[in-house]
């Protein structure tokens, strides 16, 4: 049960029916700390069927929507009452396009918006922590809730200090609509917090074929992005140095992965006041 109220922690699932909301349906139904208490999808067939009937879970008496809005509405009006740390989390994982507007509108409802879509723009997250500072919403934007994730980028942000030469490779399943990835991202963002520029160049590089050689940050990193059938995710940082390499890698089996991450996340983020960003913050 959850301390700070000594009841269930509501939670909205937006992409209920996708490849990782079907999986946050499934474990916030199992954790004894939460409970479903809306789903939301796209899937204009499956629009009023009862979540856990479509995902194997027998009937739950939550139906489909694609009402976003009515849903935050509805949820934000049903725990309006709760008190601090008492109200709803939304869960998102929906698409790069509707990830900025989602968690606006999650924060102005007062429902803590835990967001795992990528494609949020620096901007965009400047923005919405300003949002979620002036609301006093706790709000968390985790580009990957991997556990083994954070313990990579952590270790190539310490490996950074050694190296001047490093590029990132990142690879995801064909149906993933944004490149680089949000983790890939943050992994650069991570290393750069060093100040320093990385690979200087020796010779003019020439490109028979435009952007083969990756894309190209301002700090001298290179993201380089693969998608293709049969991964789920994996990423590679790569160091060089004369004589020897140092290489860092982390592979995603299974979407199930992720879950005690998002768990930890919905626990923690109705405590806060702010936005956060990066499940580091939370370990």
């Amino acid at each position: 049960m959850n301390s700070s109220t000594n009841k269930k922690i509501p939670v909205l699932v937006a992409g209920a029916l996708g490849k990782m909301g079907s999986q946050v349906v499934k474990a916030v139904c199992k954790s004894p700390d939460c409970e479903l208490v809306g789903a939301i999808d796209t899937s204009p067939q499956k629009e009023g069927l009862d979540v856990g009937i479509e995902l194997g879970l027998g009937a739950l008496n939550i139906a489909v929507t694609s009402d976003f809005e009515g849903s935050l509405c509805s949820i934000s009006q049903s725990f309006r009452d709760a008190g601090p740390s008492g109200g709803a989390v939304l869960v998102d994982f929906t698409h790069p396009e509707a990830v900025y507007e989602h968690t606006r509108t999650s924060i102005a409802y007062g429902v803590n918006p835990v967001i795992g879509t990528t494609g949020i723009t620096p901007i965009q997250l400047k923005e919405l922590a300003d949002f979620a500072d002036k609301a006093s919403v706790g709000t968390a934007v985790i580009p990957n809730f991997s556990v083994g994730m954070v313990l990579l980028q952590q270790a190539a942000a310490a490996a950074a200090n050694f190296y001047d030469h490093v590029e990132l490779t990142e690879s995801h399943h064909n149906q993933k609509a944004d490149a680089p990835s949000g983790t890939c991202i943050k992994t650069a963002e991570l290393i750069e917090d060093l100040g320093k520029k990385f690979n200087h160049q020796y010779v003019q590089e020439q490109e028979s074929l435009p952007s083969c050689r990756g894309g190209l940050r301002e700090s001298g990193l290179r993201i380089h992005s693969i998608r293709l059938p049969g991964i789920v995710a994996q990423q590679q940082v790569l160091f060089g140095s004369p004589g020897e390499t140092y290489l860092l890698s982390h592979n995603t089996i299974e979407r199930s992965a992720y879950m005690p991450g998002v768990l930890l996340t919905i626990n923690k983020v109705r405590k806060l006041n702010t936005l956060v960003y990066g499940l580091e913050k939370f370990l």
